[in-house]
């Protein structure tokens, strides 16, 4: 099975969140940290808005922080937010060979949906899971383990794309194949990335030059 990550992996949005971080902390008259940013790069929805109240010590409650990240994101993912180069004609070429496509990722459903209704992408994904709804995020050890088993599919046999370095090495460390995938807003742990991935690219077109399915060093299991 062939999983892949949406926030820049498949779309490019991980700069957009820059941008709603800047500005939903600047109208409070605050501005993101290091650590800040590092956390909530990797966090499901809740987790996310859960962090950004108790670290800024904020009066919104967790609903009321992620309804205005909500209003926030909604033009965005819907109308702007472009596909990575060869994003589509790749995924287009995994479902003409006869591979499985699952989607797994952190976004927020109501705004994933959105974006790949409107790229057309909805119907080549035979399951879409969110990182919510299993209750964990992508860092943490027990992510991959309760995918496997949502999905009913064994871990040995699934391929990962992802942009994230937290999400890679948790990906490796459950027995996934792991191919990072470059994104501007990950390139100052791009090194990171190269490290927790069997393979590293720079985007998908690069892919489309090669034989199906993607050589991947080191590991032999028939995909």
């Amino acid at each position: 099975m062939y999983l892949f990550d949406f926030d820049g992996t498949l779309v490019d949005s991980n700069f957009v969140w820059a941008d709603i971080d800047r500005d939903f902390l600047a109208r409070r008259g605050l501005a993101p940290t290091a650590e800040y940013t590092d956390f909530v790069a990797h966090s499901i929805f809740p987790a996310a808005a859960r962090f950004t109240r108790e670290y800024y010590q904020l009066p919104d409650s967790p609903e009321e922080i992620m309804a205005e990240w909500m209003s926030m994101a909604r033009r965005a993912y819907g109308e702007t937010i472009p596909l990575k180069p060869g994003a589509r004609e790749y995924l287009l070429r995994c479902r003409d060979e006869g591979a499985e496509l699952a989607l797994f990722t952190s976004s927020q459903p109501e705004l994933c949906r959105l974006c790949l209704d409107r790229h057309g992408l909805t119907a080549l994904f035979r399951h879409v899971v969110f990182a919510q709804e299993l209750g964990v995020e992508k860092r943490d050890p027990r992510c991959f383990p309760l995918l496997g088993e949502h999905l009913g599919t064994p871990l040995s046999r699934c391929i990962l794309f992802d942009d994230s370095p937290a999400a890679c090495r948790s990906a490796m460390a459950a027995g996934l194949t792991v191919v990072g995938v470059r994104d501007g807003f990950f390139l100052p742990e791009e090194d990171q990335v190269r490290a927790a991935s069997h393979r590293y690219i720079t985007g998908f077109d690069q892919l489309l030059a090669e034989p199906f399915p993607p050589p991947v060093p080191g590991r032999t299991a028939d995909w």
